[in-house]
């Protein structure tokens, strides 16, 4: 399980920002490009300068090391790191339910990643992450690359992986028909301030 609570927290751009994320809870973010989306993003995964309080299942963020809380808190990052020729090489393990949700083959992993699809790559980065396991999922544009069926099959596993492990997700996206379909709740930034979505 995992909730995620923000006490005065911010962030590059953005002004202090208070928010619950309760366990198994999808939370949209969306807002101009620029507005500091990603930046909030990197800085919940400790990656970016940040200032207040964030605490992960009533913990304070300063009680695990960077690593741990990385593992943790798991960012997907509109371009995803590859730091090997081979997909397979940056995977620790393999859930092969993961790969066949996302009408991926296991034969994918001795492929290189040069010769990926935009489209496959994040569909692998998103499996990669979710191999980790992760108590909170941070999401920015995971489905901006693909197509309409990819799309839902992506929205799907996301749904049922929260569900499953109550693990809390923050999505941003750009698209308000999605962020009513996967979010109970969305927000938006406005001149600097995160504010529920009208």
């Amino acid at each position: 399980m995992g909730s995620l609570t923000l006490k005065q927290f911010q962030s590059p751009l953005l002004a202090p920002i208070d928010l619950h994320l309760a366990a198994g809870e999808c939370v949209a973010i969306s807002g101009p490009s620029g507005s500091g989306k990603s930046r909030l993003l990197r800085a919940l995964a400790d990656l970016d300068p940040a200032e207040g309080g964030i605490q992960l299942d009533g913990r304070d963020r300063l009680l695990f090391s960077g690593p741990e809380w990385r593992r943790k808190v798991g960012l997907l990052t509109a371009e995803s790191g590859w730091w090997s020729e081979r997909v397979g090489d940056h995977f620790d393990q393999v859930i092969e339910a993961l790969f066949n949700q996302l009408d991926l083959e296991l034969k994918c992993l001795d492929w290189e990643v040069s010769h990926l699809s935009s489209g496959e790559r994040q569909r692998l980065s998103l499996i990669r992450l979710l191999s980790q396991q992760p108590e909170v999922l941070l999401l920015d544009e995971p489905t901006a690359n693909l197509d309409q069926r990819n799309t839902e099959r992506v929205e799907s596993l996301i749904g049922e992986w929260r569900h499953n492990h109550q693990t809390a997700v923050l999505w941003v996206s750009h698209d308000p028909e999605q962020r009513t379909r996967i979010a109970a709740q969305a927000w938006h930034i406005d001149a600097g301030e995160l504010r529920p979505e009208a």
